[in-house]
């Protein structure tokens, strides 16, 4: 079974981890195929507006499969050259195939979302938890680093100094400190989960479709690269977006004290 299922309704996708016997454990053979291949059909959907990021079962994601890597399975498997390429091959796809999602994301956190699991969790733009969720970047419990692009993106979602304190302590923390850390913007009842990540992307997906992926695109963008050239990208995309009917729709339904209609023109 393909560990993510994509479903689009509306303007809205839904990508969801589907291993809950394993807790969505991540890692085996053709995961990171089945992440590409589920966002580059949301990518190629113009309708799409918002995705909500989910997980079956009682844990967001365990991260890497522990069973595999005892058994020295499958992508834990080899030379170090071999695993390593593996990682290229498999673990980095699952990531670079969501950091390249052209539309906002909102996780879902409903439980534990640890080690790989936990940077998965934080591709989301936007991030709730449930009152059962736990976060951990637990790679040195296990002997290793966070070989998934952790140590790249942990800081720029928590700040350096508690991204190392997660990582040189291998603490986990629940979904009230994550809240405190800034990991998640909001924690809600374990029930109302879900209604509150679609209530977020229905909100998100009220704006206008091209200026909305370019906003996302900027703000990528910026987390690489130094404020003039962030104001020289701004400049080009505002000149597009001024030529868009979209934002004349969005004047003159402000001007006309109505609610717009966002077409993506």
């Amino acid at each position: 079974m393909s560990i993510v299922r994509l479903e689009i309704t509306g303007s809205i996708a839904t990508l969801t981890l589907c291993r809950p016997q394993s807790l969505n454990a991540l890692g085996q053979d053709g995961d990171g195929q089945a992440f590409r291949a589920a966002c580059e059909k949301i990518n190629a959907d113009k309708s799409v507006r918002a995705v909500v990021f989910a997980a079956e079962g009682r844990a967001f994601s365990a991260g890497g499969d522990l069973k595999a890597m005892q058994a020295k399975h499958g992508n834990f498997a080899g030379s170090p050259s071999d695993i390593a390429d593996a990682y290229k091959s498999n673990i980095h796809l699952i990531i670079r195939s969501l950091w390249g999602l052209e539309v906002p994301v909102i996780s879902a956190i409903n439980g534990p979302a640890i080690g790989l699991g936990c940077d998965v969790a934080c591709m989301g733009d936007i991030r709730i938890a449930s009152k059962d969720a736990k976060f951990g970047l637990t790679f040195l419990k296990i002997g290793l680093i966070p070989g998934d692009g952790g140590a790249w993106l942990s800081p720029r979602i928590m700040g350096m100094a508690r991204a190392a304190e997660l990582l040189f302590t291998g603490d986990v923390i629940d979904a009230s400190k994550a809240l405190e850390w800034g990991i998640v913007s909001d924690v809600v009842e374990a029930d109302e989960l879900m209604d509150a990540a679609y209530a977020m992307a229905t909100r998100v997906a009220k704006q206008p479709p091209l200026a909305l992926r370019a906003t996302k695109a900027l703000l990528r963008q910026g987390q690489n690269t130094n404020f003039d050239t962030i104001l020289e990208l701004s400049a080009a995309t505002q000149g597009l977006m001024h030529n868009t009917e979209d934002h004349i729709e969005g004047v003159a339904a402000i001007l006309e004290k109505r609610a717009p209609h966002f077409t993506g023109r």
